[in-house]
């Protein structure tokens, strides 16, 4: 018992004794430390408060699951059937067996109508002899095509069935921003009902550098299946139809591109009411603006469409727009490259009125034009061609056709040594006699592909003469 009072009371000695050396020694030294150190550094002081900034404030995050939910079972699988004709082996000489094949290409559609009409890619059903859709609860329907539109990569199909389908609704893709957030859904590598989240990083997008395409591009991971798929804001309204992406391997990298939703229904609309697109002309050539250019055509501004030309009788012609004017609006929407104009006026038909706005000599002025059917078609070998006024048929004696508006470059010398220039008159086409574009478009698409061309034209000198292309 002495013993172990007598371990304690050492204990409590030696700890009082160790702390009084804390107390005496080193505390001080710390003290000196630390005021040391204060004073050769100058201290930053930040402002703070409690105030949480968007970034993390969830409740201005999009809903995500909202939109998906109202997108998802709208979308569905879309097979194409093709028969392709393979090498010939011996053995299908041998044994007499056909070398055609099936051949299966997927993609994505989306049901914009409860009665079951379906919108999707022209890619993706192009050349097929039959069309299935699988709907998200595994339901496989027969689909007959509607139409399509090369141009735009947009096709029509419907499906047949009792009930009403779940289906998106059209958003205005004008008003869509550049950083707004989107979601795209479709059937990537055949795996159905998938959703990606992203944003728009660009708007009025061309992937072919001649001006024919105006994408909303994307950051939202899109893969091949996705075609023909959804894009959609956060309120789940279809804004795009995913088309394309940006690729060196095949697979997604960073960008996809959609097909705007306006110019999307507008082909729609275009085909169910009329079989075809029916596209508004403006009636202007030239270019985009930049720095360098501008300088050069001496013009105060960098952004915008310059006029160089304009196609005679078409609606800006009519309206009184003018070699060198810069275009910077139509309608509401902003002008800064041509892709912007093709992207508008692909939402436009004809007869349609656009508010031009432009600028002439630094003076701003505002012209409504009234947007004509197309007049002129690339017509093979020979050039563009246009449909022919009551003067330009009388001036060669010609009962109908089309006048040659300008010639090939590659065979232009060929023509003019047989005495064809600018203004003759195309007045049929493998024996079928043509009295507007429209019937030459019609008569190129119905020739055999391993028939040559046949072209009758008037010359110059008023005698109709024959040609063979082949």
């Amino acid at each position: 018992m002495k013993k172990i009072l007598t371990l304690v009371l050492v204990s409590v000695l030696g700890g009082i004794i160790t702390l009084s050396a804390y107390k005496l020694f080193l505390e001080q030294d710390n003290s000196a430390l630390a005021s040391t150190t204060n004073n050769n550094e100058q201290v930053s002081f930040l402002p703070t408060n409690n105030t949480v900034t968007s970034a993390y404030n969830i409740s201005n995050v999009p809903d995500f699951v909202d939109a998906a939910e109202k997108t998802v079972h709208a979308v569905v699988h879309v097979k194409n059937t093709t028969i392709v004709k393979g090498p010939t082996s011996f053995e299908d000489l041998f044994y007499g067996r056909n070398s055609q094949r099936a051949q299966v290409g997927t993609g994505s559609g989306v049901i914009i109508s409860p009665d079951g009409y379906i919108i999707t890619n022209n890619h993706v059903i192009n050349g097929a002899n039959q069309i299935s859709i699988t709907s998200n609860d595994n339901k496989i329907y027969d689909a007959k095509l509607i139409g399509s539109d090369e141009k735009t990569d947009i096709a029509l199909l419907k499906i047949d069935t009792d009930e009403e389908l779940p289906f998106v609704t059209f958003g205005d893709s004008d008003q869509a921003k550049i950083g707004e957030w989107v979601l795209a859904v479709g059937n990537p590598f055949n795996l159905t009902s998938t959703v990606t989240a992203g944003i728009i990083s660009a708007k009025s997008r061309d992937l072919t550098g001649q001006n024919h395409q105006s994408f909303i591009q994307t950051d939202a991971a899109v893969n091949p299946g996705n075609s023909g798929g959804a894009l959609v804001n956060a309120n789940g309204d279809l804004v795009g139809i995913n088309t394309a992406i940006s690729s060196q391997t095949g697979s997604y990298i960073g960008y996809s591109f959609a097909v705007p939703s306006n110019i999307a229904r507008k082909v729609v609309e275009d085909i169910m009411e009329y079989g075809d697109v029916q596209n508004g002309i403006l009636g202007v050539t030239g270019g985009s603006l930049n720095s360098k250019y501008a300088e050069e055509l001496g013009v105060a501004t960098t952004e915008g469409f310059y006029v160089n030309s304009v196609e005679e009788d078409s609606g800006a012609d009519l309206a009184g727009i003018q070699s060198g004017d810069v275009i910077k609006k139509l309608d509401d929407i902003k002008i800064s490259k041509f892709s912007d104009l093709k992207g508008y006026l692909s939402t436009k038909r004809p007869d349609d009125v656009v508010n031009v706005t432009l600028l002439r000599d630094n003076d701003t002025k505002i012209v409504p034009v009234t947007l004509i059917r197309n007049q002129t078609l690339q017509l093979p070998i020979i050039g563009l061609v246009k449909n022919a006024k009551e003067k330009d048929l009388r001036k060669l004696d010609a009962q109908n056709g089309v006048k040659i508006s300008s010639l090939d470059k590659t065979y232009e010398r060929f023509w003019k040594k047989n005495g064809i220039e600018e203004g003759s008159i195309v007045t049929a086409i493998n024996d079928k006699s043509v009295n507007s574009i429209d019937e030459v478009k019609h008569a190129l698409e119905n020739k055999s592909s391993n028939d040559p061309l046949k072209f009758e034209i008037i010359n110059k000198n008023g005698k109709k003469e024959s040609f063979y292309w082949k």
